[in-house]
């Protein structure tokens, strides 16, 4: 008999996505989360049938090279090799911005391939709040290239972008063009520094320049 979990054990599952609803947080500019019914069960339909409306990077979700690298391919081009696999959590709480300096003072071990990035943003998913604010803690220039150097395939970040607000292009195609896969929009409140199994799986958007996933860390027992 086939077991029940792939994983040993009895695995702790964190959901680090967050709500698709009408009140999430969008992107300034970016079209709001609209959900209707277009059948209902309950009000005598034959079935429910919902109708959305949202942008392919609303809430938890991941850009492709396509968002940023002109020619640049498409959410059907990124490796699932590299949205599955051991993943470490590191917190920066007291920074501003994520820079080279604050990510070498880390000693993340060498052979890590995804990172996760926990900063102040998500205390603001914790708090519920509703408007978008300007001044969110985002990767850097130099700070992506420090990513790139360092052999990251994956980088995932708490707030809407993995870009400051003010300098959203640099930080995207460093990354971008480097073949590191941005995960956008994570929910890290909660989470402990330390080392996960990471299961990310965009919607299969072909040719689209991003996609909302749903994004889980798998702590394994011993």
């Amino acid at each position: 008999m086939k077991p029940d979990s792939p994983f040993p054990h009895s695995p702790i599952i964190h959901d680090l996505t967050l709500p698709i609803t009408p009140s999430l947080i969008v992107w300034p500019g970016d079209p709001p989360v609209r959900i209707v019914r277009e059948a209902d069960v309950n009000a005598g339909d034959e079935y429910s049938l919902s109708r959305l409306e949202m942008s392919a990077h609303t809430g938890t979700h991941v850009d492709a090279p396509a968002h940023f690298v002109p020619g640049g391919g498409g959410v059907e081009t990124l490796p699932l090799s590299g949205l599955l696999g051991p993943a470490l959590v590191v917190e920066l709480l007291d920074v501003a911005e994520v820079r080279a300096d604050g990510l070498a003072s880390l000693a993340i071990p060498p052979g890590t391939e995804r990172l996760l990035l926990k900063t102040r943003n998500s205390a603001r998913w914790a708090a519920g709040e509703t408007q978008f604010y300007e001044d969110f803690v985002a990767i850097t220039a130099d700070g992506a290239q420090w990513l790139v150097d360092h052999g990251i395939r994956l980088v995932g970040v708490d707030y809407l972008s993995v870009a400051p607000y003010e300098a959203t292009t640099e930080t995207h195609v460093i990354l971008l063009q480097a073949g590191v896969i941005p995960v956008e929009g994570l929910n890290l409140h909660g989470i402990s520094p330390g080392e996960y199994q990471f299961i990310c799986l965009p919607l299969l958007l072909p040719g689209c320049d991003g996609a909302p996933c749903r994004a889980v860390l798998v702590e394994i027992g011993d």
